[in-house]
């Protein structure tokens, strides 16, 4: 299935990109809205394409060439974390917009074998880039007691975490938990049956838990605003697209608490109900952007 990027007429409407000018797409993904905002920077803006995840690499890299816009892009696979690094080897300055998409795609739930999926059967994996040493398994098998309450309760926001940790932790004595199925049985197994019915799947808190605590993403995203900031140009802008609450908190509180940074959309910019009717993702989606003000003299 190919992955639909979400907020497009949103994001290029509050990016303006304009001819020239160069940006970042720190989450490249298949390289939608990196199309897009090349064709607006013609015929010399350049972009600079970061993912971790090295199949997102090659296919971005091949939709971009079939679009005639792979000679004005650099791709490269890393953390967006390392973006400072990564400018400096590449010598990529005078960034006149930078943009996180922080939802994971289409073509990586639909993998099995990357174990993002509770909806079909695979290797506890979860990680984004296959040089990342943590997986999903090792966190279920071998963190503590206290740190699998911890990740549940705070990135899952799970009401039933003490009660999911203890069974992992009951299972794992038995047994290595190195499936995706046999998770969701554990987490079913641990929680109240009325809520077995919920509107949303009973594992999903867990998975997303697992997927932020595998891939450091939060602390990852607080590093990647911190580069953002240092590198975009004076007025230049940033803008998020985050998924659930505590991306959109922390990018809320950082573009807020950032003198000199700019909100230019006092509430997120939600996808409209034709889109998420074309693209259920969207549904969840927030984008928020600020402009890089000048810094006056103290």
């Amino acid at each position: 299935m190919m992955h639909i990027p979400v907020l497009t007429e949103e994001l290029i409407e509050l990016l303006d990109p304009k001819e020239n000018e160069n940006f970042i797409d720190c989450t490249l993904g298949n390289g939608g809205h990196a199309n897009m905002i090349l064709e607006k920077t013609g015929p010399k803006g350049k972009l600079l394409g970061i993912d971790w995840d090295a199949d997102a690499i090659k296919t971005a890299g091949a939709n971009l060439k079939s679009s005639g816009l792979i000679g004005r892009a650099i791709l490269v696979q890393d953390n967006f974390a390392n973006m400072r690094e990564i400018a400096a080897k590449e010598k990529f300055y005078t960034i006149h917009g930078i943009l996180f998409d922080l939802g994971f795609s289409t073509s990586q739930m639909e993998d099995a074998e990357r174990g993002f999926s509770f909806q079909k059967d695979g290797p506890l994996d979860m990680r984004y880039g296959a040089a990342n040493p943590v997986t999903a398994e090792k966190i279920v098998n071998y963190w503590s007691r206290p740190e699998l309450e911890r990740i549940l309760k705070t990135y899952g926001e799970e009401r039933f975490w003490r009660q999911i940790a203890d069974a992992i932790v009951q299972e794992r004595s038995l047994r290595q938990i190195t499936r995706t199925r046999q998770l969701v049985l554990i987490v079913e197994r641990a929680m109240q049956k009325r809520f077995l019915r919920s509107r949303i799947h009973p594992a999903t808190r867990t998975f997303q838990a697992l997927r932020i605590a595998t891939n450091n993403e939060l602390e990852n995203l607080e590093q990647g605003l911190a580069a953002a900031l240092s590198l975009v140009t004076e007025g230049g802008k940033i803008a998020v697209i985050s998924f659930h609450s505590l991306e959109d908190r922390i990018v809320k509180r950082f573009f807020r608490d950032t003198p000199s940074l700019k909100p230019i959309t006092k509430k997120p910019k939600m996808a409209s109900p034709k889109e998420v009717r074309m693209n259920p993702k969207a549904r969840s989606a927030k984008l928020r952007v600020a402009v890089k003000q000048e810094t006056l003299p103290s």
